[in-house]
């Protein structure tokens, strides 16, 4: 019976070949065998592994290209939340940052972040290079710091696995960059830019996704400290989203307001965007990309889990701008179709972190919040910080970010994560009983904040020194399509 199983696995258009008068042989024509057409069980077994290893290899590829898609989505926000005047270099930021990005992490952030301890079992595993974490020795505990191999993907890595999972993580790497192209528009050098992207790419998301994702200390708070499976972070909340975030916050304070924006007694100006069409399409396509995002961190074609991934990623989207909406009708305004977008968006970051481990209910729940979270903060920032932000970068990616990491740790309901960061049982929240995970994403969540804030505010301090930061006052008013791109988004 085992033996007619694996037939039927191996080749499931047509499990037996047939002779001229329809009877079945029992010899299968497309598995790889001493003896053609009479596979032994060894044999099966291997060509069954075979296709399911292809089957997440396609799976993440697929779900890579879909991220690598929200590239666009994010132009098309962040072009179409500000002026005309300034599109080429929007626009061109949001382009450049895809090449910068990806030729720091192939150069040595893939290795940073995962050469450490390639956990990629779902993708055929990667001998010979796992275990090159560099450790620190404390309080008779190592604390993974760093990966040691994989630099410039070079041939101890080359390995189908592993150039899969570069891919991947790749784009969430680009995700990350971008996210500060948005809350320093307007008056960012693209110069400095420059620099940043490569930066960000090659240093500072690599080093913390270790912690996180690449069998780091964060991720071992678990097995050191017994605080529940460690920092959890399924999709990048904290990895991607808070990550981004705070360099947005950190680059917004360091190159100030844009011109105009806040009057001498320190209230705030509307600069409206030049197309909310465009902003809402290519939030429509930041949508459509977190399918590849949540779902696609499973890295497994095969785990049931990705249905529940889903919903509950397109739920706590919903939720996020519905609650926008009502909030904005109870404070008496009209439904800011941007404000509505910035909700969606919200939800989806805050959901990306616990989607695997809650049921709809809560992520209904966190998407909520998230989305009156991202009114307050972006309140904050313009009446009461004067922090100009001119796409809602941080109040979007950063405070959700945040939040998302901490909802894990709050709603996480136990059915899920057996051997998480090789803890056993399922990964479960304060309020089913461990408050212990809690504490783990707290630490995670502080330590991100604390870390890349501390490390970007000093970045962006000292590449002011080696190129200015700012564009000089009257290119910012004429518009920066001509002083740094050379061409006008608009010809008219």
């Amino acid at each position: 019976m085992v033996l007619i199983a694996l037939f039927m696995v191996v080749n499931s258009s047509g499990a037996f070949a047939q002779d001229a008068t329809g009877a079945k042989t029992g010899t299968i024509s497309d598995v790889t065998a001493a003896k053609p057409g009479a596979p032994t069980a060894a044999e099966l077994g291997d060509a069954v592994g075979h296709n399911k290893i292809a089957i997440n290899i396609v799976w993440t590829l697929v779900a890579g290209f879909l991220v690598m898609f929200m590239q666009a989505g994010f132009a098309l926000v962040e072009t179409g939340f500000t002026q005309k005047k300034n599109v080429a270099h929007t626009m061109g930021m949001n382009f450049l940052v895809y090449a910068l990005g990806m030729f720091g992490f192939w150069v040595c952030g893939f290795a940073i972040m995962f050469g450490g301890s390639l956990g990629m079992a779902s993708l055929g595993g990667a001998p010979g290079v796992t275990s090159h974490e560099c450790i620190v020795h404390l309080f008779g505990h190592d604390f993974g710091i760093a990966g040691s191999v994989g630099f410039f993907l070079n041939s101890k890595v080359y390995d189908v696995g592993v150039f899969t999972l570069f891919l991947f993580q790749m784009v969430f790497m680009d995700t990350t960059a971008t996210i500060p192209t948005g809350s320093m528009a307007e008056r960012w050098s693209f110069k400095n830019f420059l620099i940043f992207g490569l930066f960000i790419s090659m240093f500072v998301y690599p080093l913390y996704g270790n912690w996180v994702w690449g069998g780091g200390w964060l991720s071992q708070l678990g097995n050191n400290f017994g605080l529940g499976h460690g920092m959890v972070d399924f999709a990048g909340s904290s990895v991607v989203h808070l990550v981004g975030g705070m360099a947005a916050l950190a680059g917004a304070l360091v190159i100030g307001p844009r011109i105009g924006k806040f009057n001498a007694d320190g209230t705030p100006n509307t600069i409206p965007g030049h197309n909310i069409p465009m902003a809402l399409l290519g939030t429509f396509i930041l949508a459509l990309g977190w399918f590849g995002f949540n779902p696609g961190s499973t890295l497994s074609g095969g785990d049931f889990r990705i249905a529940i991934v889903a919903v509950n990623t397109m739920m706590a989207g919903t939720a996020g701008t519905l609650s926008v909406l009502v909030i904005l009708y109870m404070q008496g305004k009209k439904p800011d179709p941007g404000m509505l977008a910035n909700g969606l968006l919200a939800g989806l970051v805050a959901i990306t972190a616990p989607c695997a481990f809650v049921t709809s209910i809560s992520s209904v729940i966190i998407g909520a919040i998230a989305g009156a979270i991202v009114v307050f903060v972006i309140y904050l920032f313009e009446y009461k910080f004067r922090i100009d932000d001119p796409v809602g970068a941080f109040a979007v990616h950063g405070a959700n970010g945040a939040w998302g990491v901490l909802s894990l740790g709050l709603f996480a309901d136990g059915t899920y994560g057996d051997g998480w960061n090789g803890v056993k049982g399922n990964v479960t929240g304060l309020f089913y009983g461990d408050a212990s995970q809690f504490g783990a994403q707290c630490v995670g969540t502080l330590t991100c904040v604390i870390f890349v804030f501390v490390v970007m505010y000093t970045f962006f301090k000292i590449s002011n020194k080696i190129t200015p930061i700012r564009v000089p006052a009257a290119d910012e008013v004429a518009g920066l399509d001509m002083p740094e791109m050379g061409v006008l988004g608009y010809v008219d």
